[in-house]
């Protein structure tokens, strides 16, 4: 790999999108090989991933069919934070996204802010996706004697190879594995939707709203436990915001990205809301557990030959997606970061393929310590990163807003000119949207446990961010000036 980073480098920036004065140094040397059907299927990967497939058992099983109100109410916000993002992105397409947009409106302290904690979401993210896809191989015999940890590593190296190549590689695996996700899941309906109508038993169970009300309703045990697992159900639309960070290496965002992002809520409502209904319609919710994915319990049920195994391959391709997402987006954020003098310099690097390596290779190394949890802890290393991955989600989202917030005041002051493309019910929509974050993390304390854990880290998670900051504050500045003086 070349070293593709020098001191003339960090000066030169790709040109400012019109309606912006803004420079982002770390918007310079990407191809924009990204096509339509890329970002079209990276925003359906985003809003389909490992939450769904493996974290919907354990919640169904921990909170009954409300598990659909509480994808639908997450679904709901998840929106907003990708619309917000998509009118920033309108405004001016930058690889950097919302790190490069609260470098604008909140400073260079922002923009470290916003960077390290979206780190910290997908380096916990990319642990839990490695710990699924171990998980998902066990279910097959061959490999039920590889220790987890080895299958870890394993899913990891195959993941990381493929994204250092180029953009081209990123864009074409997400396709595919975009699309195996979607027909999985379209086919899982269809046959859901028949064994309803036809009343066909399932485990000696009848489908239909019978399961419901003959195990308890839709609140089996109680409201609280439907709120409490709001953080988990958060994790599932991690990767919503990712279309925003591929629109700096695509030709035309404004054409491509208003339709995928407005396609997201539909596709929230049939694939999250309505596969959890079908799953709650099919059996009692008390079948379903976190050590296998309620796809793969139902279709094991139904005792079709081969017909678990195929389902327990998708949701392997699906921990796969999302790992390869988090390696891919992670990279941009942390060029755009180092090319600022936030992030350690060699996460700036570029490969011959136009691919910032140094970042993608920061947050493998994380994966790496991801699979020694999975030695030392097999059984609760999903759960344990998962909540650390829901503090980076719930910084990141937070960040978002405000620097929508933030435009949105600048363009009452005349100062920017919102494109056509916008948030709804501005400035409305985004405090909401924080206030609904922050009685997230209100939750995650209220419940205890591993969450209540997470939330008491908070404190020394601050300290990090402020610690680091100090560290590179005079080397940010002095870029800064050096900028300013080109």
């Amino acid at each position: 790999m070349s070293d593709r980073i020098t001191a003339a480098e960090t000066l030169v920036a790709a040109p400012p999108a019109a309606g912006s004065s803004h420079v982002d140094a770390g918007d310079a040397g990407y191809s924009k090989d990204l096509k339509s059907r890329h970002i079209n299927m990276i925003a359906i990967g985003g809003a389909i991933g490992t939450g769904l497939f493996l974290g919907a058992g354990g919640r169904l099983a921990g909170a009954g069919p409300s598990l659909a109100i509480a994808y639908a109410v997450c679904g709901v916000f998840a929106f907003f934070v990708v619309r917000a993002l998509g009118e920033l992105v309108l405004y001016r397409p930058s690889s950097g996204a919302f790190v490069s947009y609260a470098r604008e409106f909140m400073g260079e302290k922002g923009a470290f802010a916003a960077g390290w904690l979206y780190f910290l979401n997908w380096a916990t993210t990319a642990v839990a996706d490695i710990t699924a896809a171990a998980t998902y191989a066990h279910f097959w015999g061959m490999f039920s004697d590889i220790p987890q940890w080895i299958l870890a590593l394993i899913a990891l190296a195959v993941v990381l190879t493929a994204n250092l190549i180029s953009v081209k590689y990123f864009g074409e695996m997400e396709f595919w594995f975009a699309i195996i996700k979607v027909g999985a899941l379209v086919a899982f309906m269809l046959i859901g939707i028949f064994l309803v109508v036809t009343q066909h038993p399932v485990d000696g169970h009848t489908p239909g709203f019978s399961t419901i009300t003959d195990s308890g309703g839709i609140f089996p045990v109680g409201m609280l436990p439907m709120l409490l697992v709001i953080q988990g159900v958060v994790f599932a639309y991690a990767s919503v915001e990712l279309c925003g960070v591929a629109a700096g290496e695509t030709k035309n965002p404004e054409k491509i990205m208003p339709k995928a992002i407005n396609s997201i809520m539909w596709r929230v409502g049939l694939f999250y809301v309505g596969s959890v209904v079908l799953l709650a319609l099919l059996l009692p919710y008390t079948s379903y557990s976190g050590d296998e994915s309620p796809f793969v319990t139902v279709m094991d049920k139904l005792g079709i030959p081969g017909a678990a195994g195929v389902m327990n391959l998708v949701v392997l391709t699906a921990a796969l997606s999302s790992l390869n997402s988090g390696l891919y987006s992670t990279g941009r954020i942390l060029r755009s970061m180092a090319l600022s003098g936030s992030a350690p310099k060699f996460t700036g690097r570029m490969n011959k393929g136009q691919v910032p390596y140094g970042g993608i290779l920061l947050t493998a190394g994380f994966g790496v310590l991801g699979g020694g949890l999975n030695y030392v802890m097999p059984g609760e290393a999903f759960e344990i990163v998962l909540n650390f991955a829901s503090i980076g989600i719930l910084g990141t989202w937070g960040m978002i807003m405000l620097c929508s917030l933030l435009f949105w005041h600048r363009s009452r002051d005349g100062r920017v000119t919102r494109p056509s493309y916008q948030l709804p019910w501005a400035p409305y929509t985004q405090i909401v949207t924080l206030v609904f974050l922050a009685t997230v993390v209100f939750l995650m304390w209220w419940g205890g446990g591993v969450g209540r854990t997470t939330v008491m880290c908070l404190p020394l998670i601050a300290a990090a961010l402020v610690g680091g900051w100090f560290v590179v504050r005079r080397r940010v500045n002095d870029l800064a000036q050096e900028r300013e003086d080109a």
